[in-house]
């Protein structure tokens, strides 16, 4: 998927997602695990043997168990434990990664953008960026700030809900093509299927399903627009459409059965054991999506050119345009 700036590709792998600023990560205090009793309910007892191991006798060589920190122990000489060249680390969590510095201007720039909640942004907002702050912002800075904004994974799923782009002002400007909510779509699934052993392919389905509907443009369309030289990515949109294609023939079969009836919705829902909400409800869907199908069509017939009209218009071919004369 292609997103500001509007050369970047769809990625790889997980890129750092712009977040709102952060402190530089520091190294924290040692998370070895202290040999002292933690709990003031400790026994008595142990306080001798604490005592004895302060003794050189049971340190000798620097192999003998040692506190995590000595009482009293100044915070620096805590860090020094630390081991170099190794991210700090928290209950076996990794350290947060540093933000771009371009990212956290542009989040205090554009909070309602860039802050806690991201928002697809326009087409060609990198350029618009680099106008309104060539001064502050380094061309290839900010291009790799917004490569990096465009590729995170929070960014993806705000393009994947559906939500359309906004401009430098936050205001909604224009929806996000279906190609693009659908390409944000697989990136997502590809990324959770990497963190889980669960098959996701269901909730992908879903998901396609949803954003197919949502779009406006009918499933042959869609497809059309969407469908690419991935192997998978087209396995998972064959998938939607296919189950699709079941539920619309469920539907029109209902309708079909409804017609053939000649009863009330009621008299049918009734007759059948059905809840009259629920088929009131598919029968107008199948309703709107016959309404949906046929204008559609209409749009697309009036979008291709008739061959007839056309060759009464355009002059020969061997005819030079200037020597074309209007009908007497």
């Amino acid at each position: 998927m292609t997103e500001a700036p509007d050369h970047t590709t769809a990625p790889t792998s997980d890129a750092p997602a712009a977040t709102a600023p952060v402190a530089p990560v520091t190294e924290a205090p040692s998370t070895e695990p202290s040999t002292e009793a933690t709990s003031p309910d400790a026994p008595a007892a142990d306080a001798p043997a604490r005592k004895r191991s302060r003794g050189g006798r049971g340190r000798r060589g620097g192999k003998g168990d040692r506190p995590a920190a000595e009482e009293g122990q100044a915070p620096a000489a805590q860090k020094a434990q630390q081991p170099t060249g190794q991210p700090a680390r928290k209950n076996g969590a990794p350290s947060q990664r540093k933000v771009h510095p371009v990212l956290e201007r542009l989040f205090e720039l554009y909070p309602q953008l860039f802050g806690a909640r991201f928002r697809p942004l326009k087409l060609g907002i990198y350029q618009e960026l680099l106008a309104a702050h060539g001064d502050e912002f380094k061309a290839e800075d900010l291009k790799l700030a917004m490569g990096l904004h465009a590729r995170s994974t929070r960014y993806l799923e705000c393009v994947a809900a559906g939500h359309p782009r906004h401009d430098l002002q936050g205001k909604p400007v224009e929806p996000v093509a279906p190609e693009h909510i659908h390409h944000a779509i697989l990136e997502v699934f590809r990324r959770r299927q990497g963190r889980t052993a669960d098959d996701l392919s269901g909730q992908l389905r879903d998901r396609i399903i949803a954003a197919i509907e949502a779009s406006g443009v009918g499933r042959e369309a869609y497809a059309e627009r969407v469908r690419a030289r991935d192997d998978a990515s087209n396995v998972a949109l064959d998938d939607a459409l296919a189950e699709l294609a079941r539920q619309a023939a469920k539907r029109e079969a209902l309708m079909r059965a409804f017609e053939a009836s000649g009863k009330t919705e009621a008299e049918f829902a009734d007759m059948y054991g059905m809840d009259p909400k629920e088929v009131a409800f598919t029968l107008a869907r199948v309703r709107r999506d016959k309404a949906d199908d046929e204008k559609r069509a209409a749009e697309a017939a009036l979008a291709v050119p008739d061959p007839e009209i056309d060759a009464l218009e355009a002059p020969p071919a061997d005819t030079p345009a200037n020597d074309v004369k209007p009908d007497a």
